[in-house]
């Protein structure tokens, strides 16, 4: 620790004696102008004393990380010529740079990867693996100050010498470039040498480097991905996708609209997971056991007791008329129209630009297309628990088949889908236990917001069971059992059908990804950059297959990206946009959020303040019976920025969408209070909320001035 504090104090010392001193002075194009005679004739009397001087110079400058290496880049053109410019000042910037690098690491390292471990992971494994390339990309494109890159690359496990090489090969040519146009420099001697030809060219090269350096990093990556693999001469479309999907629909959508010749396979049915086993058919079954619930407490509202008995064929009756009359809108037939090729198939890639096509009568036709778009989506996760298979079990894709009410169903997940399913089922008349291994649901939630989902759950009649672990499953005679621990006590519990809602997993095999060699994170999406693209740069993924957040309007929302980028990203690619992604859980209390929550805050080091409003005060929640839940907002101290938001209460995923439309387009709450809400809606808690942060940051002082102005009117 002495030994990092003494060189920490050298290095404080001597960024402070040159700001004291005023040295950044000799670091100037002036100071170069007006003194270039006298530096030349001392290099023209000790060109070699000037040379190793001038090198020193450079290399103090560049390790110290002081303003001034361009400058010196420039002096070495406009000093020593082109060719001599070029070698001094291409490697005593390597030199520099890799001292910089080399104290950093010492400096920082350690404590970087310790302090942000599960951070840097994935950090690390991407260094470990393509390193040189990312470091090459950032020395031949200057997107960021060399000092930067010199300091972030020290907090990675890339080795020292090959920082030196590939620092020492990628700044070359941007060297070559700024020494030139030193060269050019040290000619003018009036304002007419401005506009010679040699220096507007130097210039121009200049302004071109990010763009040539782009092209070079985009070529190099290209020949390295695609080694191995013949590229067709001439395409049969300008795009495929797999997966009819929420992200496989919009994306063919946006193609076809703009004219691209696009090919749509899908091997199951049109609308994918949320149009028939997902998002409608779960709403409609939520709906109707919001239907009975509401007809159980028909005195509340001033009603003759009423007792709904539930016809659970004419509920899934009910759901699959929802599907069928929602269909049309995923159909092959209006997406023909549009003009999407549509096939129904198993597709599987066989190169990065080929698509074999099996059809259900078994004929297999291969397509070729400029770019790909994967959107296979994702299927509940099923662990390997023991004796699963012997006592059978469903999951929210299979779930929809059931004809008969469960009488005891046991929930195995306490996750958004696990108790969306729970409560609707317990409020339906089926007798539900619900087990959670962690110590409470929807762990992604604030610990307010998740006592209030298990109020709303155990209200509705499920058995909550929080922090209990499933071990095994057991066919004992004719009853179904799971076994359970909590602490060190066993629980046996019996059920008649058991739904398994404990995640889900991509859609990542079959279809050659592994033959291609298709990068995978932990979790076992498919791995893309900013842009949508997998390791294949033609080819993009979107959806559930990819994450982050396995949302339909997520996933419809990565599409535009991945879609646009694949026909456009020639000429201009789009960086997917994460910052405002809302989403809700559909029980009652609805829970819906957007942005940065309590726990996450935290978990950043992010400074927040809280302003909450309850809707226990709300008149249009009371007149409707709904009064409980809260509205709950983040915001930076004394700001009235939002940084994220909460609502837990009836149509919380509608009232989201006023703080979305904020967040997204840099809305405070000073202007939501200042917008008429009608009256009386729910829509007013927006309002009061904004209000209660207007009340907590109230100029005091300034309002007790106006008290006193008052009293003097009287």
């Amino acid at each position: 620790m002495a030994k990092k504090a003494l060189i920490l104090l050298l290095l404080v010392l001597s960024v402070g004696g040159l700001l004291f001193f005023d040295l950044g002075r000799w670091l100037s194009l002036d100071y170069l102008q007006s003194q270039l005679g006298d530096i030349r004739a001392y290099v023209d009397a000790e060109p070699l004393l000037a040379g190793v001087l001038f090198f020193l110079a450079y290399v103090v400058i560049t390790a110290l990380s002081l303003p001034g290496a361009a400058i010196m880049t420039l002096a070495a053109g406009a000093i020593f010529g082109l060719v001599k410019g070029v070698f001094l000042a291409s490697f005593a910037a390597s030199v520099g740079a890799t001292l910089a690098f080399f104290v950093a690491r010492y400096l920082l390292h350690d404590w970087v990867q310790q302090r942000f471990a599960e951070r840097m992971k994935a950090i690390n494994r991407g260094v470990e693996r393509d390193g040189a390339l990312y470091l090459f990309s950032l020395r031949l494109v200057p997107i960021f100050p060399f000092f930067i890159i010199n300091l972030l690359m020290a907090l990675t496990p890339i080795r020292t010498w090959t920082f030196y090489w590939v620092s020492q090969l990628g700044m070359l040519a941007g060297t070559i470039v700024y020494v030139n146009a030193g060269t050019q420099l040290a000619r003018i001697e009036s304002p007419a040498g401005l506009l010679s030809p040699q220096l507007i060219l130097a210039f121009t090269l200049l302004a071109l480097l990010p763009w040539v350096g782009r092209a070079i990093v985009n070529r190099m990556q290209a020949v390295r991905v695609y080694r191995g693999w013949r590229k067709p001469k001439k395409f049969d479309r300008n795009l495929i996708v797999i997966g009819a999907g929420s992200a496989g629909l919009v994306s063919a959508y946006i193609a076809a609209t703009v004219k691209a010749s696009v090919t749509l396979i899908e091997r199951d049915k049109m609308g994918g997971d949320c149009l028939n086993t997902g998002c409608v058919p779960s709403k409609a079954l939520i709906k109707s056991a919001q239907v009975h619930h509401l007809a159980g407490h028909a005195p509340d509202y001033g009603l003759k007791p009423l007792s709904p008995q539930t016809d659970f064929a004419g509920v899934m009756g009910r759901i699959q008329s929802v599907i069928e009359k929602i269909e049309p809108h995923d159909s092959i037939e209006r997406y023909s129209e549009l003009g999407v090729d549509c096939r129904q198939g198993e597709a599987t890639l066989i190169s990065p630009w080929a698509v074999e096509i099996r059809n259900p009568q078994g004929d297999v036709e291969t397509l070729t297309a400029k770019n790909i778009i994967l959107a296979a989506g994702a299927r509940p996760l099923v662990p390997p628990f023991p004796g699963l298979d012997e006592v059978g079990y469903l999951t929210s894709d299979s779930l929809w088949s059931l004809q008969d009410l469960p009488g005891r169903l046991l929930v195995l997940g306490g996750g958004p889908i696990g108790c969306e399913l729970a409560q609707a089922f317990a409020r339906l008349g089926s007798s539900v236990s619900q087990v959670e291994m962690l110590p409470r649901v929807l762990p992604r939630e604030d610990d307010d917001v998740a006592q209030a989902a298990a109020s709303g759950l155990r209200d509705s009649g499920v058995n909550l069971l929080t922090g209990h672990k499933a071990e095994r499953f057991a066919l004992e005679g004719k009853d179904k059992v799971l076994y359970v621990t909590t602490g060190d006590q066993q629980v046996r519990l019996v059920f008649d059908e058991v739904l398994i809602a404990i995640g889900r997993q991509a859609n990542t095999e079959g279809f050659g990804l592994e033959q291609l060699g298709f990068e995978k994170r932990e979790n076992g999406t498919v791995a893309v950059n900013d842009f949508m693209q997998t390791r294949y740069p033609n080819i993009y993924a979107c959806g559930d297959i990819t994450g982050p957040y396995q949302f339909t309007h997520v996933a419809a929302h990565q599409a535009w990206y991945a879609a646009v980028n694949a026909l456009f990203g020639r000429f201009k690619k789009f960086r997917v946009d994460y910052s405002v992604i809302p989403w809700a859980t559909f029980i009652s209390p609805e829970i819906a959020r957007v942005g940065l929550n309590e726990q996450d805050a935290r978990a950043e080091d992010i400074e927040f303040e809280v302003t909450r409003y309850g809707i226990d005060d709300l008149d249009r929640a009371i007149a409707d019976g709904n009064a409980s839940g809260f509205v709950k907002v983040l915001t930076p101290p004394g700001s009235d920025r939002i940084l994220g938001v909460t609502i837990v209460g009836a149509n919380a995923s509608d009232l989201i969408a006023e703080y979305v439309l904020a967040m997204k387009h840099r809305i405070g709450l000073k202007k939501i209070l200042g917008t008429i809400h009608i009256y009386p809606t729910m829509a007013e808690a927006n309002k009061y909320a904004a209000g209660e942060w207007g009340k907590a940051h109230a100029p005091q002082k300034l309002l007790q001035w106006v008290a006193r102005f008052h009293r003097w009117q009287l």
